[in-house]
């Protein structure tokens, strides 16, 4: 079901990899693309280690604020892998073998390869759901409004499939982009400035790029908001005013 407001949401990115720069995180760009084009605002993400208590204090603080927390990593076969018994712990329920995930993962392992380690995958706090995982067959979980996600890139938005009809969505944000050629922001604030002043229901941003080789120097102005009409209408004015000036421009 569409809703004009639209429901807030929050990552929370589990795993010592991420923090120390051996890995890099790319789920957070994912799940933002995923639920931009539902109509979800994504407010907020946070990092923590595998520490039972970051990951406690975090999404009891984010589930709280938002409608939706996405989880993603530490649900694996390892020691490491703490997420289920953190979240169990921040929702004060117990972590028991589902008995749906211990058929999947049972099916998946040949004879002598499903072993006390890969058991342990098919631990979810009571009360939870599974969340379908099409790549390793490993499920994720939901527990309230916390859908609970591989860190694996690829299973991560594989995951996402199922995880979709379950969603409350709203009204997708639309944005419009001008390039300007030649120009820093410094030199635009002011109308920026101006034309986010005369429509505060949208969101007018300014990202300045060119700092490279290259030696092309400008600032890409961003404009979104929910009603297309009135972005078209923002767009078409600034670009008049920024023409009026003698700026280059380009839409997008």
């Amino acid at each position: 079901m569409t809703d004009q407001t639209a429901p807030t949401a929050a990552v929370l990115i589990i795993g010592d990899e991420i923090l120390s720069g051996r890995t890099r995180d790319v789920n957070l760009n994912t799940i933002a693309r995923f639920l931009a084009a539902l109509g979800i605002d994504l407010m907020e993400a946070r990092t923590v280690g595998d520490r039972q208590d970051q990951i406690v204090t975090g999404l009891n603080a984010l589930r709280g604020a938002h409608d939706y927390v996405f989880t993603t990593g530490g649900i694996g076969p390892t020691h490491d892998d703490i997420t289920a018994d953190a979240v169990g712990a921040a929702f004060g329920v117990a972590v028991v073998e589902h008995p749906d995930a211990l058929a999947i993962l049972e099916r998946r392992y040949g004879p002598g390869e499903f072993n006390a380690a890969r058991r342990r995958m098919a631990r979810i706090p009571e009360g939870g759901s599974l969340i379908a995982n099409p790549v390793t067959d490993a499920p994720g979980f939901q527990i309230g409004n916390v859908f609970v996600m591989a860190g694996v890139p690829k299973i991560m938005e594989a995951m996402l499939q199922d995880v979709a009809p379950r969603l409350r969505t709203g009204a997708v944000v639309h944005a419009r982009t001008i390039k300007v050629m030649g120009v820093g922001e410094g030199a635009i604030a002011e109308v920026l400035r101006a034309a986010a002043d005369a429509r505060r229901d949208l969101s007018f941003g300014s990202y300045p790029f060119g700092f490279g080789d290259d030696g092309e120097v400008g600032t890409q102005l961003v404009i979104r908001g929910r009603d297309e009409v009135e972005v078209d209408l923002a767009e078409h004015d600034l670009s008049q005013e920024l023409r009026s000036m003698g700026i280059d421009i380009a839409v997008t």
